[in-house]
């Protein structure tokens, strides 16, 4: 079932999405060569609590972390550790879920860890056009699968592939609502956006094919090729002309 929110939980979702902009803001220049994800994870947590919300993650289905922190080849649900160092030439994406006053805030960003090449700062910037390109359709009336199709298309310009068995989602007092998004799709079908829905676009971009392997762990989801993976994403919320992003300060 689709949520449509009032006036009044949208405002709650903006303060949840104001906290984990926030978490950016702060934890994104201590990624850095030589740190482990173990202490970002630390620190987002530390973050949150200081503007007073809680990692929804933590917890979630038993997942013992506040953020996800997947490197290179993991396109999803990397563990934080501390036997996990970042080096120079890293790439990683930090995706999490802020919880305030009962509504929740989602987003995820990749960094360059210290001096990256040209092929990491590529697929950081496709994941980010991606996303651009997904939420520039966003409006009332407009289909999801018209911005599945955007992600996709944008991608596949690239020689890049996208996610298919997971999505983005809509969200709200729970970390994931209906309607799915998934990162790809065709125009005109799919269920029709509506202003007051809050749904989060989330390009999961693969350098190459998008073959994955869920790890031991049941968690760390990484490409089967080895090829570098980014991942980009705000909770949007459906306004009347278009859109506005939540996760922003």
């Amino acid at each position: 079932m689709i949520i449509i929110k009032s006036p009044r939980e949208i405002a709650l979702m903006r303060e949840a999405g104001r906290v984990a902009a926030l978490v950016f803001e702060e934890v994104g220049p201590l990624v850095v060569p030589g740190v482990s994800t173990a202490y970002l994870d630390e620190q987002v947590e530390r973050v949150m609590r200081k503007y007073g919300a809680e990692p929804a993650e933590k917890g979630y289905y038993g997942y013992p972390a506040s953020v996800c922190a997947s490197v290179n080849e993991v396109i999803l649900h990397g563990i934080p550790s501390e036997k996990k160092i970042l080096r120079d030439g890293d790439i990683i994406s930090l995706d999490l879920v802020t919880r305030k006053n009962g509504y929740c805030g989602d987003a995820c960003r990749t960094y360059g860890v210290g001096i990256i090449g040209e092929r990491q700062k590529r697929m950081i910037e496709i994941a980010k056009e991606c996303f651009d390109n997904a939420m520039a359709l966003v409006k009332p009336g407009a289909h999801v699968g018209d911005l599945g199709h955007a992600i996709e298309t944008t991608a596949k310009k690239y020689g890049c592939s996208v996610a298919q068995q997971y999505t983005g989602h809509g969200i709200g007092r729970d970390m994931h609502e209906d309607p799915y998004i998934p990162c790809y799709g065709t125009p005109g079908t799919g269920p029709i956006l509506r202003e007051g829905m809050t749904i989060c676009v989330e390009p999961m971009i693969f350098e190459h094919k998008n073959d994955v392997r869920v790890l031991k762990d049941g968690w760390t989801v990484v490409a089967k090729d080895g090829g570098l993976t980014s991942h980009y994403e705000n909770t949007l919320v459906v306004t009347k002309d278009g859109c506005e992003i939540l996760t922003k300060l």
